[in-house]
């Protein structure tokens, strides 16, 4: 249990660094290592979220060999970053085992790229130093460029090295953020700067907010903000499916670091209080607009799910800038539930394609383009029974719809309904703001978007004529797709409690006062040094 912390991180790290050691012929082999670790992962953040939520303390610490703050290694887990760490293994097991099935075997060292990606991620939720969450970023983003050319080909390799470079620049804006603050502050620990901050003198403290600055420009590019977010969809649509399905988790990561941030660094009563909340309000707002427009203009479902991830990001991005913990409980739900959806969908691309050719694609493009409605096949076909397979897929696509439209029942609705409902009760005493209702205005409009799109690409691919090969759907792909839409389904059955929990995490978060005390008092979980 004292150790508890530190496994998420030190789990994939050595099943990375065995696999790496494993030639790649043994396909089989390392595989079943991916998909041990994997799991072992899922059981280790189901265990964190327990021990959070049943806990005596919500916040606990992990100091590395026993170094004090802030002179040690820090691990932080509460209620926030136990569920990031539990929402990045389920969206691994599920794409690990849905890789089974072919993509383990479409490029060199898949398995244990995959793995130090999960290292990374996890490091980067639990750590609470900026110096360490720097080496953890690092780690997951030189993992993310080899699975980004997993399976090769031009478009992904062209996809890639943009990728590569928009990230190098932003690594490059987070060490100088970092050492702007460190050489303000002193230190780079999270609670100790949270604390220093209010002593610090007029001209530092604007040198410590330009540094501040750069470093959020840095995660707001890994966010995928407007305008810093245009590498996101080229990046993510090329990228090989269950590649693409981890990185729904990528975005989530600097939005993330901006709420932790922003709640320890800029808190309602220090001097620099709502600093940059503006910049996330109306940045958030930008950024579901432009992926609402991209949805629309968007022919392929790829590149929909693509700009789906930016409103995805824009969404909780804005509710964060204002500051509010009951909005922030509904965001963190979206937040959780929209990451599902997408990497379902990402993985469902891939069957749904199968078997499709190229002319059946720009026949349906043209149609659809020039409204040429006079199919004598369709009169032909009336009541031809539709086969299993085609119609689990078509079943599974409606879920995913309604998840990422945000359409009731299901918990895209919830979560946008919370959002909403905490947005209109900000003005209770004094009128809701004009943002928030720009913010509810522009939070329907992305849903009926998608709506529409999503439901005018699935009539072109299941109300088509099934004379082609129908796609072959094998029982890890199946039960990858059933993983993920069944939690999906989970948080609408079980909303209450999920977003009971949301709203611990939200007050977590806004009420530092825990956090510090718990990482300033030098109380160390781990072993002797």
């Amino acid at each position: 249990m004292e150790h508890l912390a530190i496994l998420p991180i030190v789990v994939p790290l050595f099943a990375g660094a065995l696999l790496a050691l494993i030639d790649d012929r043994h396909h089989t082999l390392k595989l079943a290592i991916n998909i041990a670790a994997t799991v072992v992962l899922f059981a280790i953040s189901l265990w964190l979220l327990a021990d959070v939520h049943e806990g005596v303390a919500r916040t606990t610490t992990y100091n590395l060999g026993n170094w004090p703050v802030p002179y040690g290694i820090v691990l932080v887990v509460d209620p926030l970053s136990a569920v990031m760490v539990a929402l990045t293994s389920i969206l691994a097991l599920g794409a690990v085992l849905f890789s089974a099935a072919r993509w383990h075997r479409a490029g060199q060292h898949f398995n244990s790229l995959f793995q130090l990606l999960l290292m990374g991620l996890s490091g980067a939720f639990l750590t609470g130093d900026l110096f360490n969450l720097f080496v953890f970023f690092e780690v997951l983003l030189a993992a993310s460029y080899g699975l980004a050319l997993h399976a090769s080909g031009r478009s992904r390799v062209k996809a890639s090295l943009h990728y590569i470079a928009v990230n190098l620049a932003s690594s490059s804006l987070f060490l100088i953020g970092a050492t702007a603050i460190y050489g303000v502050a002193g230190t780079l620990n999270m609670a100790d700067l949270a604390v220093r901050i209010p002593q610090l003198s007029p001209s530092d403290l604007t040198l410590f907010q330009t540094g501040a600055a750069v470093l959020g420009v840095a995660f707001l590019v890994k966010a995928g903000m407007w305008p810093l977010g245009m590498w996101l969809p080229a990046t993510y649509s090329a990228a090989a499916p269950p590649v693409a399905a981890m990185f729904a988790i990528l975005s989530k990561l600097g939005v993330y670091v901006i709420l932790r941030l922003s709640a320890l660094f800029f808190d309602e009563s220090g001097t620099s209080a709502n600093f940059g909340d503006l910049v996330l309000q109306y940045g958030g707002i930008a950024t579901i607009v432009f992926g609402t427009v991209g949805v629309l203009a968007s022919q392929g479902v790829a590149r929909i799910a693509c700009f789906s991830v930016l409103v995805s990001s824009g969404t909780t991005l804005a509710v964060i800038g204002y500051g509010d913990a009951g909005a922030t409980a509904g965001a963190l739900y979206y937040l959780v539930s929209s990451p599902l959806a997408l990497a379902c969908l990402f993985l469902l691309i891939e069957l749904m394609e199968r078997g499709r050719s190229a002319g059946d694609d720009v026949l349906a493009i043209t149609l659809e383009a020039y409204g040429d409605d006079e199919d004598l096949m369709h009169e032909q076909e009336v009541g031809v029974a539709t086969p299993g397979a085609f119609a689990t897929l078509g079943a599974a696509f409606i879920c995913c719809a309604i998840l990422i439209a945000g359409m009731p029942p299901l918990s895209g609705f919830l979560g946008k309904f919370a959002i909403i409902s905490a947005m209109l009760d900000l003005g209770a005493e004094g009128g809701v703001p004009a943002g928030a209702w720009a913010l509810i205005g522009v939070l329907i409009v992305s849903g009926l978007a998608a709506t529409v799109a999503l439901m005018r690409h699935g009539i072109n691919t299941f109300w088509v004529s099934l004379d082609g090969v129908l796609p072959a759907i094998r029982s890890v792909e199946a039960a990858a797709i059933v993983l993920l839409l069944g939690l999906g389904i989970l948080m609408t059955v079980f909303a209450q409690p999920v977003m009971a929990y949301m709203s611990m995490a939200a007050d977590t978060v806004y009420a530092r006062g825990e956090y510090l005390a718990t990482v300033l008092s030098n109380a160390s979980l781990g072993g002797q040094p």
